[in-house]
C-alpha cells in the first residue's frame, strides 16, 4: 500500500488519479523539458556555424541524402510547409542552399546544397560529440534512448 506522503509512480496500479496529474509524472513534460535543454545546448554548439537548430536539421538531411524536394524534407523533419518555407529562404539568403522548381511539376521545389553549404559539413562534425558529451550519457545509452523514443513516436502516431 502506498502512503499519502510517498506517491506511487505513475506505472503503479496503486496510483490514484491525483498522483497521475502531478507534473513530475507527465512524460510529455519530461520530454518538453529535455527538448528545451537540448535547444540551449544546440544554440551554443551551432552559434559558430550561423545555424539555428531547425536549419541544422535541414542541413543534416541534405548532407546525408543530397538534393531533396521540399516535401520530402518536411516529411523527414515532421515540419509543415509554413514552417519550412521561411527556414529554407533564410538558408538560401545565407548562401547555403538553392531552390529549384521542377521542370516537370511547377509545384515541386528541390533544395540543393551550394558549395558553401556542402563545406559547412566539415565545420559541423564536432557538434554531435559536443551534444553527446553534454548529455552525460554513453553512446549505448543514447542509442537505447533513441530506440525508445522511436517506439513512443510510432505509438503516438498510430494513436492519433
Amino acid at each position: 500500500m502506498t502512503s499519502s506522503s510517498t506517491p506511487a509512480p505513475p506505472s503503479s496500479p496503486l496510483a490514484s488519479d491525483v498522483d497521475l496529474l502531478r507534473l513530475d509524472h507527465q512524460v510529455c513534460f519530461s520530454l518538453h523539458a529535455a527538448s528545451r535543454a537540448f535547444g540551449g545546448i544546440y544554440r551554443d554548439a551551432l552559434k559558430d556555424l550561423g545555424l539555428t537548430y531547425p536549419q541544422y536539421l535541414v542541413m543534416l538531411v541534405l548532407w546525408e541524402h543530397g538534393p531533396q524536394p521540399v516535401k520530402v524534407i518536411g516529411e523527414r523533419l515532421r515540419l509543415d510547409s509554413g514552417t519550412l518555407s521561411p527556414l529554407l529562404k533564410r538558408l538560401e539568403t545565407a548562401g547555403l542552399v538553392t531552390r529549384e522548381r521542377s521542370a516537370h511539376d511547377e509545384r515541386s521545389v528541390t533544395i540543393r546544397l551550394t558549395e558553401d553549404g556542402a563545406a559547412l559539413r566539415e565545420r559541423a562534425l564536432p557538434v554531435p560529440l559536443k551534444i553527446l558529451s553534454a548529455t552525460g550519457l554513453s553512446v549505448e545509452e543514447v542509442l537505447s534512448l533513441q530506440q525508445l523514443l522511436g517506439r513512443i513516436t510510432t505509438s503516438l502516431d498510430q494513436a492519433s
